[in-house]
């Protein structure tokens, strides 16, 4: 793993990681959610890339770039004010949620309520969503080569709109990015997230046993693949404890490029825009922009606001140079 002084040096390096994660996100999310369309598994049963109508972004990449737009906004120095005052301005204000993850939908009604962190998210049936875990790389972003920062800070964002599993996952992710941002090994990115998540929770139990399956099958993915399935789904989709075991199992199974990741990730189904969002972020962050096809960029460059109305022509790599500005 490179030392963090080095990385920081190397200016270029260090834009072309904090972009290549965010579009990463980007790509992960609208890939997967074309990936699991009707139409799609139909035509192709399983995609390796984009047709040639529109992309669409989801909650995924809209609520990551508030994030972003947030740690932007407060110089990297997070706090819990600084994440109530950005869902008032960009998510409370909006009548309704094109697209939107019941627990944001909660965590928001929470806000009207009177509520605040931690109760917002802990009183939230759907707490355990993996809505935080996809939102949170640009945590990871900006603090590269700090797993632990990254980790302490995630929790700050995550505890509007979840709890529990849903906080360790968002720990987990932004873990992973931050050291996957300084290029340390696929196995140091895995065990960065482990050791943010408790042993005795249900996410640290479905990552153990996605990892052993991967290890049974001696890294056949087709020896693995419909186990996975079966063994770590929950009655829910899009549930932290299946949705972010997925995304690291695809990436123990697939991470010797970027494309061949994503494309695995992107086809997991279920929740596969979520699970190609962090695979996508991860990836990105470890083999940056010039590693993701020029024509993927331009895909997913400028977000259609489905969900989030002030993201609609955002240009996502401007904010990925912002959030590189952050890290010294």
């Amino acid at each position: 793993m490179m030392r963090r002084a080095q990385f920081v040096e190397d200016r270029t390096l260090v834009r072309d990681r904090a972009v290549g994660a965010l579009i990463g996100l980007a790509v992960g999310d609208s890939f997967g959610d074309a990936a699991r369309m009707q139409a799609n598994r139909e035509s192709y049963g399983f995609i390796t890339d984009f047709n040639a109508g529109a992309t669409w972004s989801t909650d995924d990449t809209e609520f990551a770039l508030l994030t972003a737009k947030t740690l932007v906004a407060c110089e990297g120095r997070l706090t819990t004010d600084d994440v109530v005052a950005a869902w008032f301005e960009d998510v409370v204000v909006q009548d309704e949620f094109k697209r939107g993850g019941a627990s944001e939908i909660a965590a928001a009604i929470n806000l009207r309520r009177g509520l605040r962190p931690p109760q917002s998210g802990k009183f939230n049936t759907f707490h355990m969503s993996d809505g935080t875990a996809m939102r949170i790389p640009p945590v990871g972003i900006i603090c590269a080569g700090e797993p632990q920062r990254a980790a302490e800070m995630a929790e700050i964002d995550a505890t509007i709109s979840h709890f529990g599993d849903g906080v360790w996952g968002a720990q987990a992710v932004a873990a992973a990015v931050a050291v996957a941002m300084v290029d340390g090994s696929f196995e140091e990115i895995f065990a960065a997230a482990l050791s943010q998540i408790p042993s005795d929770s249900w996410l640290y139990h479905n990552m153990k046993r996605a990892f052993s399956i991967i290890e049974e099958a001696g890294g056949s993915i087709l020896n693995s693949w419909m186990q996975l399935h079966d063994e770590i789904r929950a009655s829910t989709w899009a549930t932290t404890a299946e949705a972010i075991p997925a995304a690291f199992a695809c990436l123990k199974l697939e991470h010797s490029d970027f494309k061949s990741g994503l494309v695995l990730a992107g086809n997991f189904a279920r929740d596969a825009d979520t699970i190609g969002a962090v695979a996508g972020a991860i990836l990105g962050a470890k083999y940056g922009l010039s590693a993701i096809p020029k024509h993927w960029v331009e895909k997913v460059r400028y977000p259609s606001g489905t969900c989030l109305q002030f993201t609609k022509g955002i240009d996502i790599v401007a904010m990925g140079e912002q959030l590189a500005d952050l890290i010294r």
